[in-house]
């Protein structure tokens, strides 16, 4: 158990995610005591006990954002180094907290920061590795080119969500159901959904639409006739003369019939996904994936047959059993299918989902430092896969207590980038989204002051997440969303 005693909440949220990054099997304790002495406090396993004692220069009375911030840097990065020493490892991404890096970065970028200039940040204010710099900086800059040619901040996005699947993996957090426990409600979920959409389309009325995005849960839960209700509604609503990219989530391959797919193409869906997570069977059973590695090659050879020349592959990186030889073995047979783009993800536990609280499932025999290594060495693998197959990295984000600290990186081919997915990390155009647990971002041109005191320029909008809930208070949502779009 590891105890951490902070003088001022300042400090915590840091200080808890550095010190899950070294200890993520640990249970972590805080608290704070504004009458203690040092600044923190931290004993791990009862025995030794580290402290930062003070901020040199800077006292907790000067109350700017800049101080505040520089104070809060100190007291991690002092945390950091006693923890890299003790567990003698040091985090490829450094004190880094953050989800969006990227965004850190292409804010250096848009400054005139030249790359010599970004990497000597990054290293020097928050310890990042030359490796994951770079890799920053090169995704940032291709992110840059990718904006450059959308209607921002006159545009905006389109995000629908169904939040079904055909059963729940032991790895998910996402706010999705079991699709046969809702099988009699999905009408009435598409009703309230549909109403959202047109209600949408009005308020967004004279904006440029440049992209689409139905992810979920799995959007091909839905029936035939219920997909193509779905796609018939938003091109009745929506323009898509500017569109750029439509975007449909064909997931997991135990949901997907040629039926689903020739419904898609009737509609000018420009990219899907199909995702395996990997092509291990044991893994694909142990985590409560309903389908085989046979359903992941037929399914993608039937779109390909079908004419979808714009396919995604997600996998993911250190799920339970699965060694770095298992991870080759499974780049090997996606190297052979060929696919348009690549996502690589690091396993990110949360505590929502079953693998997070089932001890067994998430208790490994290795050290925490072998495991680290083990996933570094899948990661790298993966990217050596994608660069045979002429992929290019184009998107990055990191979650919270994901394997090794690492990341998770999207690959493609170079007209083949996931714009949807640049936008959701760089938050530069608003995206309105419609369905159950969906969040709107609306991306306001200026920053204003909100009632808690905090400036912004990043409205945030949540649908409720229950189901139910979202069909019997649609107009509630809709309302919400209209009190603030276009402000």
């Amino acid at each position: 158990m590891i105890e951490i005693i902070s003088k001022e909440t300042l400090f915590t949220y840091n200080l808890y995610h550095i010190t899950k990054a070294f200890f993520p099997e640990a249970e972590i304790r805080q608290c704070v005591d504004g009458e203690q002495e040092p600044l923190v406090k931290l004993t791990v396993d009862g025995g030794s006990c580290f402290s930062v004692a003070e901020v040199p220069g800077i006292g907790a009375e000067v109350q700017s954002d800049v101080c505040r911030q520089m104070r809060k840097r100190f007291v991690t990065h002092k945390v950091y180094e006693y923890l890299s020493e003790r567990t003698g490892r040091r985090l490829a991404w450094g004190m880094l907290t953050g989800v969006r890096p990227t965004k850190l970065v292409m804010q250096k970028i848009e400054s005139g920061k030249s790359e010599k200039e970004i990497i000597e940040f990054l290293k020097e204010e928050y310890s990042v590795s030359d490796s994951k710099a770079k890799l920053a900086i090169e995704i940032a800059e291709r992110e840059k080119r990718q904006l450059e040619c959308l209607h921002t901040p006159e545009g905006f996005s389109l995000y629908v969500g169904i939040p079904f699947c055909p059963s729940i993996c032991s790895y998910c957090s996402f706010s999705s159901s079991p699709a046969d426990q809702w099988r009699g409600q999905m009408d009435a979920y598409l009703d309230a959904l549909c109403r959202e959409i047109r209600a949408t389309a009005k308020m967004a009325k004279g904006k440029i639409l440049d992209t689409v995005y139905i992810g979920g849960g799995t959007p091909t839960t839905l029936s035939a006739g219920q997909l193509d209700r779905l796609l018939l509604c938003i091109e009745q609503n929506f323009s898509m003369e500017t569109v750029q990219e439509y975007t449909v989530e064909a997931g997991r391959p135990d949901s997907i019939t040629k039926e689903k797919l020739e419904v898609i193409r009737k509609y000018p869906v420009t990219r899907i996904s199909i995702n395996p997570q990997t092509m291990q069977q044991k893994t694909l059973d142990l985590v409560g994936r309903k389908h085989t590695v046979g359903d992941v090659k037929t399914i993608f050879h039937l779109a390909r047959t079908l004419g979808f020349d714009n396919i995604n592959m997600d996998l993911i990186a250190g799920l339970p059993g699965e060694s770095a030889e298992d991870m080759r073995d499974t780049l090997a047979q996606i190297e052979q299918l060929g696919p348009d783009s690549l996502t690589i993800h690091s396993l990110a536990i949360k505590r929502a989902a079953k693998m997070g609280q089932d001890a067994k499932v998430n208790r490994t025999s290795k050290s925490e430092k072998t495991f680290s290594s083990e996933i570094g060495q899948m990661v790298e693998d993966g990217a050596a896969a994608a660069r045979r197959m002429g992929l290019l990295p184009y998107y990055l984000y990191r979650q919270k207590n994901i394997a090794g600290n690492f990341e998770n990186v999207g690959y493609a081919k170079v007209d083949k980038a996931g714009i949807y997915n640049i936008l959701i990390m760089e938050e530069k155009q608003t995206i309105l989204a419609c369905g159950a647990g969906a969040g709107t971002k609306i991306v306001l041109p200026e920053k204003m002051t909100l009632e808690n005191g905090k400036t912004t320029n990043l409205i945030r909008i949540e649908n409720v997440k229950n189901i139910t809930e979202y069909i019997s208070r649609i107009d509630e949502m809709i309302e919400r969303k209209g009190e603030w779009l276009w402000h």
